[in-house]
């Protein structure tokens, strides 16, 4: 049970805090007489804020005092009494990212058209986001701050891109002086506060690789479990991209890197247990080679960064084609077009094409090309709907499925700013945005 009680506050707050973008019904907020638009300044006189610091100052707490500012202007100070683990019940904004200080070569956001989304443009430096999201972060402009609050607050794990562990070598990277690359000192503090830390390198051809990316990788590993693992993602380009710095990554590369890390892979699990050193599924996939088996990845470390991605994929998969012969799901006239991009539509259309004839579905596999970015960008999540639109000819069937990758998290809203609705009504067809799981409900569907 709670108690609480609302008195005018005596100072005049400014506008700071976090601000409740929802509260749900019959929670403890709207009992607070809480609503959408109000601002939380103080958790028992320590400021908030966001909603890290919400959830940090009242976690454990049952005796609160909150400072908020009401939409209306007002002014409260609410004392209120809660039970062991009772949720508030409230919803706030999202966190404004901290932006990157950094000019690194090979960011992403260089590769942009002009005419893309202004939110493309934006590069987030932000720990928060790390720790929420797995976004990563260089480490070269943390203040004194945020350092505290990552210790103080427990953000771990922390998502750090590396690159290289030799300073001239991430200097040249990231654009910045050599002062300023060197995070060794960072990272240390924050193992030593007992923060998780995953690893990534960007790689680049002629640059971090080779001789360079062993000792990247061994020296992470001497700080292994602390450091639990590195992602090694590849260098991707688009037709914007004309730093001449940059050399494109290619089938024989990948193939190289493959070997190199092999052996490096095999003597940090003889001595490790573990493969630490991890690389994207994007290398395997250019380089012609077999996806590692499950064991290869351990928990799926940094999945998110495409890192075993594809492997999960295949074992969901062989869970979708239990669950369907668990519904004695025999026949079925469902038709439709999967659409995916150039890199995973191999694999997709060999375990598509064993669902047809195991089934009786009658789908087909289209390999879209990236006509949006260009260069040798391949992969499905940056495919637009303008892309979609170029392939109208090739849809086939009752309905149109698309990666669920393809549109922000939040919104049915493609790279390009097309809405997921449009594309709909422009190839006149039903569009689905699907992964696995609502792929089966599909295929389930009788109607």
């Amino acid at each position: 049970m709670y108690e609480f009680a609302v008195t005018p506050a005596v100072t005049n707050i400014r506008r700071r805090g976090v601000e409740i973008s929802e509260v749900a019904p019959d929670s403890l907020g709207a009992e607070m007489d809480l609503e959408s638009g109000d601002r939380i300044i103080k958790v028992n006189g320590r400021v908030v804020r966001d909603y890290l610091d919400f959830r940090f100052h009242t976690a454990g707490e049952n005796e609160l005092v909150l400072e908020v500012r009401k939409k209306s202007g007002e002014d409260w100070e609410v004392e209120l009494e809660r039970a062991e683990g009772e949720d508030f019940g409230l919803a706030f904004e999202q966190i404004v990212p901290r932006q990157c200080a950094n000019e690194c070569i090979f960011c992403f956001c260089n590769g942009n058209p002009a005419d893309a989304r202004p939110s493309l443009f934006i590069k987030d430096e932000d720990v928060r986001l790390s720790f929420l999201y797995g976004n990563y972060t260089t480490l070269t402009s943390i203040t004194e701050d945020e350092m505290r609050r990552i210790v103080e607050q427990g953000l771990s794990p922390q998502y750090v891109s590396v690159h290289a562990t030799d300073t001239d070598v991430r200097a040249y990277l990231l654009g910045i002086d050599k002062e300023r690359a060197d995070i060794s000192a960072k990272i240390a503090r924050l193992l030593d506060a007992g923060i998780e830390v995953h690893a990534q390198v960007v790689l680049c051809p002629g640059i971090n690789d080779g001789d360079g990316l062993e000792k990247t990788i061994r020296d992470l590993a001497a700080e292994y479990p602390r450091i639990t693992s590195v992602a090694i993602v590849p260098l991707g380009l688009t037709r914007y991209n004309t730093d001449p710095r940059l050399t494109p990554v290619t089938p024989e590369f990948c193939r190289q890197v493959i070997e190199q890390v092999g052996v490096i892979q095999k003597e940090l699990h003889a001595r490790l247990g573990t493969n630490f050193a991890l690389l994207g599924d994007e290398i395997y996939l250019r380089a012609g080679r077999r996806i590692p088996g499950r064991t290869h990845y351990g928990d799926y470390p940094q999945i998110e960064d495409g890192v075993g991605m594809v492997r999960s994929f295949k074992n969901e998969f062989a869970k979708l084609v239990r669950r369907l012969d668990r519904e004695d799901w025999t026949t079925s006239n469902k038709s439709g077009t999967i659409f995916t991009g150039t890199l995973f539509a191999p694999v997709l259309k060999e375990m598509i094409d064993e669902l047809n004839e195991r089934f009786q579905t009658k789908l087909i596999v289209e390999p879209l090309e990236n006509g949006y970015f260009g260069g040798d960008v391949s992969v499905a999540g940056l495919l637009t709907g303008q892309d979609l639109l170029s392939a109208r000819d090739r849809v086939a069937g009752n309905f149109v499925c698309i990666p669920k990758q393809m549109l922000k998290s939040d919104e049915a809203i493609m790279l390009d700013g097309m809405k997921l609705s449009e594309v709909s009504r422009e190839l006149g067809q039903p569009v689905h945005a699907v992964n696995l799981q609502e792929l089966a409900t599909l295929l389930l569907n009788k109607n």
